[in-house]
């Protein structure tokens, strides 16, 4: 039996399917996952993120201390509030882990909040805290806080009356609100973050334990579908969003993993973890690349299935059907430039695919080509 989030009893109440997912208890699915897709698409969707890991950086040393665990620059947050999407990475460039970082100001030096996934908790508080172990920082793990999504083109409206309600405690709700993507502001108990997974407009709400079954309810009594995994992963693939352990991993580099941009080489004297070798990568070239696919032919892609390319193989690392575009899409890394088209070996058959440049939908958008 996997770990339970603060939301598991309401999860049962509300008839959703329950897996195992990264040693997790967690809904799949309350009902239809395609409506729960179009919810989200069209509405707004509250999903429970409970599991992912939050921990608080705080002391004279937490900016040095994520300067070398990250690969990006966490001196680009200079005001309270601001958000950062990086990797953190082994000795060899590969990834550890892709994780946002909060910076939450000075007092007592600085103070920052880490998110990092679920699968990956465990080890990742473990090598934060072995990096931290000669420096003067304190490291919190926030486990009396539970995390909903709210993702959706209705969000910022659906937040509104919510926070109406005022349980949050004092605060601005305004200000919340106002918020720009990748900025967070604290209501009273409340971390409100316009950060999502699903390439929609959304919050990303921290909060006490005890607040998350009434505030999912109220959001449910004014609309809000109740969203699980499978709605999850269908909603980030159709934004080009990578999963850990599928689209990367420790035996990848994020430059063959489509995250060349959360990596920050400048200014040269930042030594991060893994730097080295990305700059021995970047000098021979990376020989693969990850891409989006669109299949032509009728089937469903899937991970793991073969891609066969003008300059060789590769492989799905993520597929699905996308309820949005009605056909069937993927990540695949393949051997670099790879444009064009490709086949992907589906069950046997050799079904042709379209190179495209992720993301597939933004914004309930379609953004390749028909």
């Amino acid at each position: 039996m996997g770990r339970r989030t603060p939301l598991f009893d309401l999860h049962h109440c509300l008839g959703a399917r329950l897996i195992d997912f990264g040693g997790w208890e967690m809904p799949v699915n309350y009902g239809s996952q395609i409506e729960e897709h179009h919810a989200v698409r069209r509405s707004a969707g509250v999903f429970d993120v409970s599991h992912m890991g939050i921990l608080d950086v705080r002391g004279p040393d937490a900016q040095g201390l994520l300067e070398v665990l990250i690969a990006n620059d966490v001196r680009k947050l200079r005001s309270r509030g601001k958000a950062l999407y990086s990797c953190m990475l082994n000795p060899s460039g590969g990834v550890l882990d892709d994780l946002i970082v909060y910076f939450l100001g000075e007092d007592s030096g600085p103070r920052f909040r880490v998110v990092v996934n679920a699968g990956t908790r465990d080890r990742d508080l473990a090598w934060i805290r072995e990096q931290a172990r000669e420096r003067n920082v304190t490291l919190t793990e926030r486990t009396e806080l539970a995390l909903i999504a709210l993702q959706g083109p209705a969000a910022a409206e659906r937040l509104r009356e919510l926070l109406a309600a005022g349980r949050h405690g004092p605060g601005d709700p305004e200000r919340a609100l106002g918020l720009k993507s990748f900025e967070a502001e604290t209501l009273g108990s409340w971390f409100i973050a316009r950060t999502g997974y699903t390439g929609e407009d959304g919050f990303e709400i921290a909060m006490p334990s005890a607040d998350a079954p009434q505030a999912w309810r109220a959001l449910n009594a004014r609309g809000v579908a109740s969203c699980g995994l499978g709605a999850r992963d269908t909603l980030r693939l159709e934004a080009g969003m990578n999963l850990y352990g599928q689209d990367m991993d420790e035996s990848t580099h994020p430059f063959e993993s489509g995250l060349a941009w959360t990596v920050a080489l400048e200014p040269g004297g930042r030594r991060f973890i893994g730097r080295s070798a990305l700059e021995a990568v970047l000098a021979e070239g990376s020989k693969r690349e990850l891409v989006g696919l669109v299949l032509e032919d009728r089937g469903v892609l899937r991970a793991h299935q073969r891609v066969i390319a003008a300059g060789g193989e590769g492989l799905v690392t993520s597929g699905t059907f996308s309820p949005t575009l009605e056909r069937s899409i993927a990540l695949a890394r393949v051997p670099a430039g790879t444009r064009g088209r490709v086949q992907v070996d589906v069950r046997g058959k050799a079904l042709m695919a379209r190179v495209v440049k992720p993301p597939f939908v933004r914004h309930g958008r379609s953004l390749i080509s028909t």
